[in-house]
């Protein structure tokens, strides 16, 4: 098919043709640079006019938006159009700019290859293409005529393959970020040739090899990050040369060894992060004479030992992160030294010794020391003023009572004491902690009542006291938690009735009362109305419908006959044979057929306008499919459609003759599932191809037509070995339709819990699938889109075995991110839901889709569903699994179906990766390409393997 080249094309093309011709009767340097820029703006795509400054019949273009000139030379010389939502090529009109010196054109969606020509421009010496969808190979050519630049970002995009060698040619440069992208093989040695680089990120990538000798040739690096990557090795010795260094990331790599001495060298060094490797020994003495660290980050390595004294010497300490290791005795009084820390985290590792006083001393916002062996008394100073946000000393030895004190912290959020040994009752100060969001008291030995100042934590959404010695009723105040989420009071000895109340709370979604004394009905309406019973079980006095035993019924009053009537029959001895009675039983009955009949009538009234209703959506959505099946006729007979009509994009294919077939795509025989945005259909191409289709169920909440086309393109640019590939859509106001690849495999939930799926999983392909999903959505995140409805129905299997992760991103189809309408409609399995996924003051971001992925890994290597609904209890997943790694029985949990064949040090280690994404504080989860690493890391050798398994 032809179609007319637009006008304004025809205009460009002769405008470029007559430049020579104009340049001799305008003036010459900035006649070249509008039409370079009118050339640059005729291939792009502007959503949001915002160049619509740019008027083509202006003579000067320093005033058009984005643009700025040399006053005197009147020539362009910066280009800032980041943020525009552009998209496009990079064409040549850009090269017209010869007086150009700064390029920004970050977060848009510019596509296509990396022009070399940019960087033979003489006066450009800045060039940020940061966060657009760029790809290719990085040119060698690029670096090898570079002339000029000195700070180059292509940080976010997609550019693969080495990095080229000729990059020791760009001798000016003095900044360089190629982060975030998908550059593999080795460091190239020219790197180490670049004396003027003073900062160079090469992180989230797949670089590989080791960090070779030769970095201290760099004297004038400040910040070098090599986070993320496939690096091996050791940390090389020499670094300690490079004296200026200011920050070091070599984080979530494959590093091995001990932290090399030279390190001590760096005085100025503020920023430390070499967690997430294997390195192992002791942290060095040494480490206090960095004095001028800031952030320190040894997690999850090997480190044994203690902690060193020293650190005490870090004055101007923020941020101390020493989680995962093997670190042991107790936390140094020095580090009450350290007036600066605000952060400390030494989650999981085996400390002991009571909790140091300069915890509730510093001002510390965030403590966490979960996971050790930690003894002794809480004890929280009266004069405290501190505004800790965060502190969770759960699942270690402390003992005593709640101190009453905490009422003093300013600003709790988080307050997690649970898997300790406490006594005594919750005290009534609880309430004044108006801040707080989360309070975790499980299986902690509390006896007492529940205070009734708790309902004075308005903030709170999940409250968890189980598995204690409580008693009491629950107090009416709860109702006032008009915030909360999840209630948990199982395995208490509480008493009374559920109340009434409760059933206005209005975000409830999970209320577990089992194995208590309670009694009553439960409340009506809202989330009791599909209360599961195990939810409830164990509790003797409980009565309803939910527990299937009927409450004691209320007696009706008793029929009053007035005795001043006549009666024919007044000799009578049997006033039941009365003519009163017997006509006021006539009565009564009579209104009885009267109350049925009108009842009967409304039902077969609703009956015939129900029926009429689903013949009218039957006839309506066969409708839709037909002229849904005819669009390809429509398009190819049609040079231009009417604005009313459907339109059809593919993204893969460019063949004209495209089309559905001749038959009704949305019949429900080929209906493959639904979810919660809609229902999956299979249908076949006319080439034999098979096809999934979702048809929205969300039509009413989807964006506009222009909002929603631009999500689904940019979701149809993502391509990635684990993700379903989105072929295409199809739109009208009313039916909206995304065109998917057709996975044959099923879903991962069918593999591990429906007998009609595969029976058994090796640990190899359960492995392997946790790897592809973790893959996927690194990818996901890097190009900045999030999941937000992982869990294991979403998670396909392809003929091959491989996992392919659907329905990602489907939510920012919808006009605002709204979270309540996320955790009915899409979060609908309880279990894969991040906890702060329903507070109002918290952005969601990409650790929601980490905490999915770890429960997800934990449903894979266990075959157990996230939440179970026994007959007697409830069992949440991530809770089984912590308790039996804690009690050294994580191998016990491991899929029967493996009958023990799998290797224990792949396994255990899996497990841990689990929990930690599981976390409920977000920033304590890793980041999705930290996972990744971590993931390959654990993988045993495959020879080893086979050997293992016999």
């Amino acid at each position: 098919m032809r179609y007319p080249v637009p006008h304004f094309v025809s205009i460009v093309v002769l405008l470029l043709l007559l430049i020579p011709c104009i340049s001799q009767s305008l003036d010459a340097p900035l006649s070249e640079d509008l039409l370079g820029l009118i050339v640059f703006k005729s291939d792009l795509a502007d959503p949001f006019s915002k160049l619509a400054s740019w008027d083509e019949d202006d003579d000067d273009p320093c005033g058009w938006d984005g643009v700025s000139c040399n006053p005197r030379a009147r020539r362009v010389v910066e280009l800032s159009l980041s943020g525009f939502s552009l998209s496009g090529k990079l064409n040549r009109g850009l090269l017209q700019l010869q007086a150009l010196r700064k390029l920004s054109l970050a977060r848009n969606n510019f596509s296509g290859a990396l022009n070399p020509r940019l960087a033979q421009m003489e006066s450009l010496w800045s060039v940020d293409l940061s966060e657009n969808a760029l790809s290719g190979p990085i040119p060698d050519e690029f670096f090898a005529q570079c002339r000029s630049i000195r700070a180059l970002n292509l940080a976010k995009n997609g550019f693969f393959g080495q990095i080229p060698g000729s990059l020791g040619s760009c001798s000016t440069l003095v900044a360089l970020n190629l982060s975030s992208n998908r550059l593999s093989g080795a460091l190239p040695s020219s790197l180490w040739s670049l004396y003027g680089l003073r900062s160079l990120d090469l992180s989230d990538n797949s670089l590989a090899g080791e960090i070779p000798w030769g970095v201290n040739r760099l004297y004038n690096l400040r910040s070098i990050s090599l986070r993320g990557n496939r690096l091996n090795g050791k940390v090389p010795e020499d670094i300690g040369g490079c004296l200026q260094l200011k920050s070091i990331d070599f984080g979530v790599n494959l590093l091995y060894g001990n932290i090399p001495e030279s390190m001590r060298n760096l005085s100025l060094c503020s920023y430390l992060s070499l967690g997430s490797n294997s390195l192992a020994g002791e942290v060095p003495s040494w480490i206090g004479d960095l004095r001028s660290l800031v952030s320190l980050d040894l997690s999850n390595n090997g480190f044994s030992g203690s902690v060193p004294d020293s650190v005490g010497n870090l004055i101007f300490l923020k941020r101390l992160d020493f989680s995962a290791n093997r670190l042991g005795g107790s936390l140094p009084e020095s580090m009450g030294n350290c007036r600066s820390l605000i952060e400390v985290d030494f989650n999981w590792n085996s400390l002991m010794g009571n909790l140091p006083k300069w915890v509730f001393k510093l001002g510390l916002q965030r403590i966490s020391l979960s996971g050790n062996q930690m003894t002794g008394a809480i004890e929280v100073p009266s004069n405290t003023q501190q505004s800790l946000t965060i502190l969770d000393l759960s699942s270690n030895a402390f003992y005593g009572g709640i101190p009453i004190n905490f009422a003093s912290i300013y600003g709790l959020k988080l307050l997690n004491l649970s898997f300790n040994s406490l006594s005594g009752s919750i005290p009534v100060s609880i309430g004044d902690l108006k801040s707080l969001e989360v309070l975790d008291l499980k299986k902690s030995k509390l006896t007492g009542e529940i205070p009734t100042q708790i309902g004075n934590c308005s903030l709170l959404t999940s409250l968890i006291l189980s598995q204690n010695n409580l008693t009491g009723p629950i107090p009416a105040a709860m109702a006032n938690l008009t915030n909360i989420q999840i209630i948990d009071l199982s395995f208490n000895n509480l008493t009374g009735p559920i109340p009434k109340k409760f059933s206005d709370i209005p975000h409830l979604i999970s209320f577990n009362i089992s194995h208590n004394l309670f009694s009553g009905d439960l409340p009506s309406g809202n989330f009791f109305n599909t209360i599961p019973p195990s939810s409830v079980s164990d509790n003797p006095g409980i009565c309803g419908g939910v527990v299937n035993k009927s409450c004691p019924g209320v007696l009706p009053k008793p029929i009053v006959l007035n005795p001043n009537s006549s009666s024919a029959n007044s000799n009578s001895s049997n006033p039941v044979f009365s003519s009163d009675f017997l006509k006021h039983k006539k009565i009564i009955f009579s209104i009885s057929v009267l109350i049925a009949i009108g009842a009967a009538a409304l039902i077969a009234i609703g009956v015939i306008t129900i029926t009429i209703l689903n013949i009218r959506v039957r006839s309506a959505a066969a409708r839709s499919a037909a002229a849904l099946a005819l669009v390809d006729d429509y398009y190819s007979r049609s040079p231009s459609h009417d604005s009313n009509s459907g339109k059809l994009v593919m993204f893969s294919s460019n063949d004209p003759d495209f089309n559905f077939g001749d038959h009704a795509i949305l019949n429900k025989n080929c209906e493959l599932g639904r979810g919660g945005f809609g229902t999956v259909y299979k249908t076949i191409l006319k080439d034999g191809r098979n096809m999934a289709i979702k048809k929205l169920t969300v039509s009413s909440l989807v964006k506009s037509q222009e909002d929603f086309e631009r999500e689904v393109k940019k979701l149809g640019k993502l391509r990635h070995p684990n993700l379903v590939t989105l072929e295409g859509y199809y739109w009208t106001p009313s039916l909206q339709l995304l065109m998917y690849e057709f996975i044959p495999g099923g879903s991962l939930y069918k593999h591990l819990h429906e007998s009609s799926g595969l029976i058994h999983l090796s640990w190899q392909e359960r492995f392997d699938t946790i790897l592809g999903i973790a893959r996927s959505l690194a990818h996901l995140h890097r190009m900045n889109v999030i999941h937000y409805n992982l869990k294991s129905s979403n998670i396909l299997i392809d003929g091959s075995g491989e996992a392919k992760v659907a329905d990602y991103g489907l939510a920012k189809l919808l006009p605002t991110l709204d979270r309540y309408v996320l955790s009915s409609k899409v979060q609908s399995a309880l279990g894969y839901m991040a906890p702060e996924f329903a507070l109002k003051t918290v952005k969601i971001t990409e650790k929601c889709d980490v905490y999915g992925f770890g429960v997800l890994v934990l449903e894979i290597v266990t075959g157990r569903r996230p939440v179970e609904y026994l007959e007697d209890d409830v069992v949440v997943l991530c809770d089984v699994v912590r308790g039996a790694l804690e009690g050294g029985r994580a191998e016990g949990c491991m899929d029967e179906r493996l009958g023990g064949k799998f290797p224990v040090e792949e396994a255990v280690p899996v497990v841990k990766l689990g929990l930690i994404c599981t976390s409920q504080v977000p920033s304590n989860r890793p980041e999705m390409t930290e996972v990744v690493k971590i993931l390959e890391m654990i993988r045993c050798p495959q020879d080893s393997l086979e050997e293992e398994l016999g």
